[in-house]
């Protein structure tokens, strides 16, 4: 099963870029910009990554974007994690950038994403990875700067297949960037938006995020099985879910891989990603392993699994099929 999994040809829709600094690149960019940071060692900054809820790991996570300053650290950073995809097979990937994270320090939205964009066209051209960019609003900042960065974003507009929403969700709920999502809308984005696992308030950030936001995938999602109702919803309007068991153990208590389970046997769109790689040790592989372990998934399990993330990926006709079929030449190619 391992093999299996290691060898399949996969799409990750749940990634967010800033989530993939190693700690060794992360000293590396810190000596190139002259950036002092508080730990000696990878092994005493892999040390201090001890979180136990959302908002522990996000002040680890944006303390460690201050080496991140100029068009070839981005680069650098979204590169690496494409070979790492790239040498696990993930053949397709939608990632996350956190604009506001970084133009809250001074640095320019413009270094930001050219830094990202000649990644992607460096990885397609040497690697064959296909990848796609979606922006996210913090949303525990106003909605007036989540309106200035999609403003902002005009320039690059065909450079940013979506939009989504991350970050602390205590206190802000999908309805406060109704009005930024609207834009979004009209101005052609796709629309996703985190809902975290076991947070205050899920089920109605969830129904938010059906009826007051539209969006066309949810990002986590798991506490949906709360809510029977939701439940159904979810599966009529064909949403997809973007889960991730190994951070989800990191923030609450385990995998949630048998809710995972139980939310693909009921018909649900369900996917794996690895979220937060760098923070939450895993990508691609290594989650799709830890859930199909702690749930005793099949291999239909697993093969569906992989199977709707192409499914529900931001894609045109013919890229989709064209990846579907190399995901069918390989379960022909290993078939039981």
């Amino acid at each position: 099963m391992r093999s299996f999994i290691e060898g399949i040809p996969k799409a990750e829709l749940h990634l967010h870029l800033e989530g993939t600094l190693e700690p060794e690149l992360k000293f590396r960019l810190a000596s190139r910009n002259e950036v002092a940071l508080p730990y000696a060692t990878v092994e005493e900054m892999r040390a201090a990554y001890d979180f136990d809820d959302l908002p522990s790991f996000l002040a680890v996570y944006y303390e460690g974007m201050s080496v991140l300053l100029t068009e070839e650290d981005f680069f650098d950073l979204a590169f690496t994690y494409f070979q790492k995809a790239h040498s696990q097979n993930v053949i397709y990937a939608e990632v996350f950038f956190d604009p506001q994270a970084h133009t809250s320090r001074g640095v320019a939205f413009d270094t930001v994403i050219r830094g990202i964009r000649r990644a992607q066209a460096q990885a397609a051209e040497e690697l064959g990875i296909q990848t796609q960019l979606i922006m996210c609003f913090l949303r525990d900042m106003s909605a007036e700067s989540a309106m200035e960065t999609l403003e902002a974003a005009d320039a690059y507009r065909d450079w940013i297949v979506g939009v989504g929403l991350d970050s602390d969700e205590k206190d802000n709920p999908p309805n406060k960037f109704a009005s930024v999502f609207a834009a979004a809308r009209e101005r052609g984005y796709q629309v996703t938006a985190h809902c975290d696992v076991d947070q205050e308030d899920s089920i109605a950030n969830l129904w938010q995020c059906l009826n007051e936001i539209g969006v066309d995938r949810i990002d986590h999602g798991v506490n949906s099985l709360d809510d029977p109702d939701l439940v159904s919803e979810i599966r009529r309007r064909g949403l997809g879910l973007t889960m991730c068991p190994i951070s989800n153990s990191y923030v609450t208590d385990g995998y949630k891989a048998t809710e995972i389970r139980r939310l693909l046997e009921l018909g649900l769109l369900v996917c794996i990603n690895s979220d937060d790689p760098a923070y939450f040790p895993g990508y691609m592989t290594e989650n799709l392993a830890a859930a199909q372990e702690a749930a005793e998934l099949s291999r239909s399990h697993v093969e569906q699994l992989v199977r709707n993330a192409f499914e529900i990926a931001w894609l045109d006709e013919q890229a989709r099929d064209s990846f579907l079929s190399r995901l069918d030449e390989y379960l022909s190619e290993h078939s039981a």
